[in-house]
């Protein structure tokens, strides 16, 4: 889930399964690694069916207590868990646009567009800004598109009080706590439609069949309904979903490198953090802290991504986040790269 506030057009080809013709160009160590994961990019369709079928079958149970439980402290609980299980419900989406489950079903791609409508992640907006992110993962001047900008504190010294303002905002804790209005609606939906009006009509389309379903909701069940069952699951989940990809990238081991040193392979390995948190937050967060492991070889199912850090001593010790608070505070307070600490630091250089 991205900051899509970069304006300009841009065109990327589709991002393809890392192969062995990419890692021969590595240290032997990488190429073998490479290899180490295939095993694990082998997706159990039945798995992948059933896991899908519970997770929606989860979060229509929960939208249902939300909006007919006769008691309001159940109604809330139905509310919670429907916005974290779209989380979970968003990973499939994720999966499903790198190619990593449920490749060329018909009936899939129609739930899948229909989950990415849902989400506010138009199918054309999120496959060209999440398939550049992958291509461009922590590389300085260059990540921008699809991700949270970066800048060492030499360039953010020579920006314009303009483009300082715009890339506080864009980093700022209230931005991802208020996505829901900022990342999704205004820079998914909006900001893509006035990009690219043409490749990104989505967008506009997301907005209208969520507004219509809330005034549907609010028409037929009451105003409380919509709140509950529709508005503030999605105001919560989706900036669960702005933090978890702000920290995948932003947390105090990441190593980020110019466009001169950068390389893909090292980037996943050291500029992508592991999440680490209890067995039913990687239920609801569909294993995406194993972040590591994903951008290594985006074809892995979210389901076996486990397996495969278990398996490769060599993913066992990447850079951690934890939802603790220290963390948290010690992730949001990282704004700029500084090359000569080697390090991302405050807005004091600290």
């Amino acid at each position: 889930m991205a900051t899509c506030i970069a304006s300009s057009r841009f065109r990327t080809p589709s991002l393809r399964e890392p192969s062995m013709t990419d890692a021969a160009a590595e240290p032997p160590v990488i190429a073998a690694l490479v290899k180490a994961t295939r095993p694990f990019a082998r997706e159990d369709r039945s798995k992948s069916w059933r896991l899908l079928w519970v997770t929606l079958a989860v979060h229509g149970a929960a939208t249902a207590t939300a909006l007919f439980a006769p008691w309001l402290a159940v109604r809330i609980v139905g509310c919670v868990l429907a916005g974290l299980v779209m989380v979970r419900m968003f990973i499939f989406y994720h999966d499903y646009q790198h190619g990593a489950v449920l490749r060329n079903s018909t009936l899939a791609k129609f739930v899948m567009t229909a989950v990415g409508l849902y989400t506010l992640n138009p199918p054309a907006v999120w496959k060209e800004t999440h398939d550049y992110h992958h291509r461009n993962n922590a590389k300085l001047l260059g990540s921008a598109i699809g991700s949270y900008p970066t800048v060492t504190l030499r360039i953010w010294e020579k920006m314009s009080p303009g483009k300082r303002r715009l890339y506080a905002f864009t980093r700022h804790p209230l931005t991802m706590l208020s996505g829901y209005l900022t990342v999704f609606i205004g820079g998914m939906c909006i900001a893509s439609f006035v990009r690219d009006p043409k490749t990104h009509w989505m967008g506009p389309l997301a907005i209208v069949i969520h507004v219509s379903l809330g005034a549907f909701i609010g028409a037929t069940l009451g105003w409380d309904a919509a709140l509950l069952g529709l508005v503030l699951p999605l105001a919560g989940g989706l900036p669960i979903g702005a933090y978890l990809f702000y920290v995948q990238h932003n947390y105090p081991d990441v190593h980020l490198k110019d466009r001169q040193h950068w390389d893909y392979y090292d980037a996943a390995l050291h500029c992508s953090s592991m999440f680490d948190m209890s067995p039913l937050m990687h239920w609801f967060t569909g294993n995406i802290g194993y972040h590591h492991i994903h951008h290594l070889n985006h074809t892995i199912p979210f389901y076996r991504l486990p397996e495969a850090m278990e398996a490769i001593p060599a993913l066992q010790n990447p850079g951690r986040t934890r939802w603790a608070f220290r963390d948290v505070r010690a992730a949001l307070r990282l704004k700029l790269w500084d090359p000569e600490q080697g390090r991302l630091v405050g807005w004091n250089g600290v």
